[in-house]
């Protein structure tokens, strides 16, 4: 259920049972393996394709969007409409559930796609540390999770309320486990630099969540969806300014 929710790769059976709705938010971080699984084996055999570096850039830093089928893409184009609205709290709502596309969102998608493209240009171009790839979208997702298990829903989203329900502390514990093997294993594969770009996933995450959170007082699918992009967008710039460095 969680796979086929929130991953854009088809499935040959796709099953809805209301009674396991609560285990749908507990299983996105597996949702992240796959999903990073596929980015860093992608980028992989790209970099080893011989296929011009500028091509391969555009691949793969659309990549972890084409697997998700743009969900999380659109939660940041509709909260950063709303948010950089600098409107009334009820405008704000109505412009989150206002199905056009409005200015400031067109702005932040292109704000998105050129700091992404020249951030995945550059760790292309080294060639170092592409298995962070596969951490990234696992922490990220790990942290939207116990976002919304344990935050404030707000007050118009079905989304954020409906996924709370009968959830238990033993899912916080699972989703948490998870962020700590990822972080463990960042580190064990790409020593100091790994735990810099598992930490940047998570300070990028809580930093996007409070700027939003505050304006929305509330805590939403595509609040959630804002934050895991610009969580991954600290990542990846943490990779490539840490072997910038080592370069």
């Amino acid at each position: 259920m969680s796979f086929g929710m929130f991953c854009s790769i088809p499935q040959p059976v796709l099953l809805w049972d209301e009674k396991a709705v609560n285990l749908v938010m507990p299983c996105l971080p597996l949702v992240g393996v796959i999903i990073g699984a596929l980015w860093w084996g992608i980028a992989h055999i790209l970099v080893l394709s011989g296929i011009h570096i500028m091509l391969v850039t555009a691949l793969v830093m659309l990549m972890p969007f084409l697997a998700s089928g743009f969900l999380h893409l659109d939660g940041y184009m509709d909260t950063s409409d709303a948010v950089l609205s600098r409107s009334s709290y009820e405008n704000k709502l109505r412009i989150l559930r206002d199905p056009n596309t409005g200015s400031f969102a067109v702005i932040m998608l292109a704000v998105l796609f050129v700091l992404q493209f020249a951030i995945v240009f550059t760790l292309i171009e080294k060639e170092k540390n592409l298995i962070m790839l596969v951490f990234i979208p696992i922490v990220s997702r790990c942290c939207s999770v116990l976002a919304v298990l344990c935050l404030k829903p707000m007050a118009q989203s079905s989304y954020a309320s409906m996924f709370r329900e009968n959830t238990k502390t033993t899912y916080k514990i699972f989703v948490i486990v998870i962020a700590l093997l990822a972080i463990t294993f960042s580190f064990f594969f790409a020593g100091f630099s790994g735990l810099i770009v598992t930490a940047s996933v998570l300070v990028g995450f809580t930093a996007a969540l409070v700027w939003a959170y505050r304006d929305l007082k509330g805590m939403s699918g595509d609040l959630a969806g804002f934050a895991i992009v610009i969580s991954e967008l600290c990542g990846l710039a943490a990779i490539t300014l840490s072997i910038t460095e080592l370069g």
